[in-house]
């Protein structure tokens, strides 16, 4: 590569690092978060420590700002910053950081902010630990987290703090942080020529991730400037872009909220029979790295669940999904995976049977169970007749029809009807046969 790279040098900070915002107007994106008035802004513009000290949870993807807004928030007030990574820090560096800040503020009249990313990582006694500093006001807690509060931060430390989303940046955001990097002294300098096709490959590559649509425009700079013949301005072009990444780096986090929320549309889409879109997020999370069992486990979960005895192919087709994908691995699997996807999203639905049992047991938990009648309990152990077991029994293979008339459910549930068939696919049929089977079993005549 020649030397006079632009803005690349040898053991330099990533152009993410070196272009994070030094101030909230420099922040891309969150406007409804950063706007005047805005509880951040008070924040980044309370100089004096005048207008209270209210901690913050900050919840949203990867790449949203959270680190960015967080270290602006310090400098822009002047405060001391500190920052934690729950991957790293113990209860013994969060009591420090309490100790330090509560000396801060008595001896020098300094605040302290304090930087805790990753808090869904914080065991229970580790945000514990937080509490003190926090409810007493000794230090000013900007908390990041990708995963829903409500169920990864503790009740008393949630209800001290104030919980703002960030959303994911829009194609805009990331095209105004592309032309700063590209222009900014920090950045590229302007020493590197951009294509509008080359922007618009980085954004659609990043997925809303501004971090890595810094580290996409970085790689693409430096094959760039590796082509560009000496003493030429390197011009980073879409095939550049295509060469230095080489695939979609999606947004999508096995352990967090992206990993829920896309095998959640992707059920919900094979339910709504939208095979298009089912494909795309079973696509999603191929590329991402899911682990195709539980795929698999999900496909087998919406046969049973959604199309149940409207097509009673669904399941053993499901199944055996999973086996093809345990028998020839990634990536054929995903063909397997592909073809019961579709066969799923395109059959009849009916979840009367999930209803059915869901019904069923919900009688059973209240007590709606009864005794099992005599003529159906076991009669083979020694003294069971003498009892009545079984005396009465009507074998239904000695009936011509292979159907009799006989009790089957307690005195207390009968006639309950726990399985509804809906008119959908193969339950059309089921549903026709079922009335008549109540009808000789309960001994229903007219």
């Amino acid at each position: 590569m020649p030397s006079s790279a632009p803005g690349l040098h040898p053991g330099s900070s990533p152009l993410a690092v070196r272009m994070r915002p030094r101030s909230l107007d420099e922040v891309a994106g969150q406007r409804h978060l950063l706007g005047p008035g805005s509880p951040l802004w008070s924040l980044a513009s309370d100089t004096e420590g005048t207008k209270g000290s209210v901690s913050v949870i900050l919840w949203g993807p990867p790449g949203t700002g959270k680190t960015t807004i967080a270290q602006a928030i310090a400098h822009s007030s002047g405060r001391r910053f500190v920052e934690l990574s729950a991957v790293t820090a113990g209860v013994k560096d969060v009591r420090q950081v309490m100790e330090e800040a509560l000396s801060g503020r008595d001896l020098y009249g300094l605040s302290t902010v304090l930087f805790l990313d990753e808090i869904h990582r914080f065991t229970k006694a580790q945000q514990d630990a937080l509490l003190p500093g926090v409810e007493n006001g000794w230090v000013i807690l900007i908390a990041a987290t990708t995963e829903n509060p409500s169920f990864s931060v503790i009740s008393p430390l949630l209800s001290r703090s104030l919980l703002l989303t960030l959303e994911q940046l829009s194609d805009e955001d990331l095209h105004l942080l592309v032309d700063r990097a590209i222009e900014d002294p920090r950045g590229l300098g302007g020493r590197v020529d951009v294509d509008d096709a080359a922007k618009d490959a980085i954004v659609r590559l990043a997925s809303g991730d501004a971090r890595r649509a810094l580290t996409a425009l970085e790689a693409a700079a430096f094959s760039a400037a590796a082509v560009a013949d000496e003493g030429e301005r390197p011009v980073i072009t879409d095939d550049i872009v295509s060469t230095a990444v080489d695939r979609a780096l999606l947004r999508y986090d096995k352990n967090g909220d992206e990993h829920y929320d896309v095998i959640s549309a992707f059920i919900k889409s094979i339910r709504g029979s939208d095979v298009d879109a089912a494909l795309h997020y079973l696509a999603r999370m191929i590329e991402a790295g899911e682990d195709p069992r539980f795929i698999a486990r999900r496909l087998i979960i919406s046969a049973a669940e959604d199309v149940g005895m409207a097509d009673p192919q669904g399941l053993p087709i499901a199944v055996a999904a999973a086996d093809a994908v345990q028998l020839i691995g990634m990536p054929e699997g995903r063909i397997p995976l592909a073809e019961a996807t579709v066969y799923l999203a395109t059959a009849a639905k009916s979840n009367a049977a999930y209803n059915g049992i869901n019904a069923a047991i919900a009688d059973v938990r209240a007590g709606a169970f009864g005794r099992v009648p005599k003529h159906l309990r076991d009669a083979h152990y020694a003294g069971a007749k003498k009892l009545g077991h079984g005396k009465g029994y009507k074998y239904p293979h000695d009936a011509d029809l292979g159907v009799v008339q006989q009790q089957y459910l307690p005195d207390e549930l009968s006639g309950a009807r726990y399985y509804k068939p809906t008119t959908h696919g193969n339950e059309r049929d089921v549903g026709s046969r079922l009335e008549k089977l109540r009808r000789i079993i309960r001994g229903i005549t007219g």
